[in-house]
């Protein structure tokens, strides 16, 4: 079956939404300076703003991370169920440093965010957003596709690629 492309996020919102909060965890992919890929299994936490969809990542600051997306932004974050549901997000991810943004993501994993997927982050970082181990990715989508596993049907909405 074809893709068809949207015009507007809001057009795959729900779908998104539905899928990310029924699978909960995804695999996030970077690339190396040889152009290898690597795999991780994250939960990033999304919402919309101003009709875009942006990610949030808590996240140890790890040296493979940190080379890898020094080097090339650009990221992919795939999610999959057994029922052959799956989104994939096409971004570019970046450190989110400041202390509002580490706030701010932190209140989003602890009230489950907008999308109603979270945890507690104490339970990885007991001194809360000042914990020095405590690092955010923000995640700025450039092509989101969701694909529904009983028909394989597949809807893409892009926007230009940031920098």
């Amino acid at each position: 079956m074809a893709a068809v492309t949207v015009r507007s996020f809001s057009d795959i919102e729900s779908t998104f939404t539905a899928y990310i909060q029924d699978i909960v965890y995804c695999t996030m992919v970077t690339v190396d300076r040889k152009s290898r890929p690597r795999a991780r299994v994250l939960l990033p936490v999304w919402e919309v703003v101003a009709g875009r969809p942006v990610g949030w990542l808590a996240v140890y600051r790890t040296p493979v991370k940190t080379a890898h997306l020094a080097h090339n932004p650009h990221t992919t974050y795939a999610y999959w169920s057994p029922r052959q549901n799956a989104v994939f997000v096409d971004s570019v991810t970046r450190w989110a440093d400041d202390p509002e943004s580490k706030r701010y993501a932190w209140d989003l994993y602890a009230k489950g965010s907008p999308a109603g997927v979270g945890y507690n982050p104490r339970s990885f970082w007991r001194l809360g957003p000042e914990d020095p181990q405590y690092h955010v990715l923000r995640i700025d989508p450039w092509r989101v596709q969701v694909l529904r596993g009983t028909d394989l049907s597949s809807r893409i909405w892009t926007d230009t690629a940031p920098d």
